[in-house]
């Protein structure tokens, strides 16, 4: 029985992860993962809790602690806590501000690769995040790395109505010591500045195929 293929989706933020993710998961009808949810989750968490953000051994205790579950929902797989996903209240910016602290710890992102790897349960996947490729499924063969202009992404964050320094989170995602941002070994670039949001998806989707075929020639 052949094993669930996994495509990897890295990149900078605003790059178009989550909604070219989201395009090429329905399109092969693959469930759709979005890692940022997961530790906008806790962040969302910890908040609630109190739980000091700036405290890592904090917030890593509470990693050990919470009661959580996957689940997939119509195509889509989220992380429960106590049953519930908080889908509307982890995109605030309060979150937004809290999860780029929390997920620079190196305790955090083990249990977050621990419980991204548990989602194969589901079948074929699109995961999106920073350390797909480099760190939860360096083994796929899918990987792909978005990125864009600092000016197009940001006009892509105010039209969500956010308000975030991309250039600061770029610059600690990928200095931070525990799985930095950076470009997965075999993956495909995709600059996107320009692009519209089905001509990423189809590059991807098109590149998926062709490796596919690949595989199947190589029995």
């Amino acid at each position: 029985m052949s094993h669930p293929i996994v495509i990897a989706i890295d990149g900078t933020s605003a790059s178009g992860k989550s909604t070219n993710a989201r395009k090429v998961a329905k399109a092969l009808g693959y469930a759709y993962v979005d890692t940022g949810a997961m530790y906008r989750t806790l962040a969302w968490h910890c908040l609630q809790k109190k739980v000091d953000i700036d405290d890592p051994k904090a917030v890593s205790a509470t990693c050990r602690k919470w009661k959580t579950a996957l689940e997939c929902t119509d195509g889509k797989v989220h992380l429960l806590v106590d049953g519930y996903f908080p889908d509307k209240e982890i995109r605030t910016e309060e979150v937004t501000s809290a999860t780029s602290h929390i997920a620079a710890y190196p305790r955090v992102r083990e249990w977050m690769k621990n419980k991204q790897r548990e989602c194969i349960q589901f079948g074929n996947l699109v995961m999106e995040g920073r350390d797909i490729g480099t760190n939860v499924f360096p083994e796929t063969d899918f990987k792909f790395y978005l990125d864009a202009c600092i000016h197009e992404r940001s006009k892509r964050r105010a039209a969500e109505g956010l308000q975030e320094n991309l250039a600061v989170r770029d610059q600690r995602d990928s200095q931070r010591a525990s799985a930095p941002l950076m470009v997965a070994l075999g993956a495909m670039v995709i600059n996107n500045s320009g692009q519209t949001i089905e001509e990423t998806s189809n590059i991807i989707i098109e590149e998926v195929q062709k490796r596919r075929k690949h595989q199947e020639a190589r029995g």
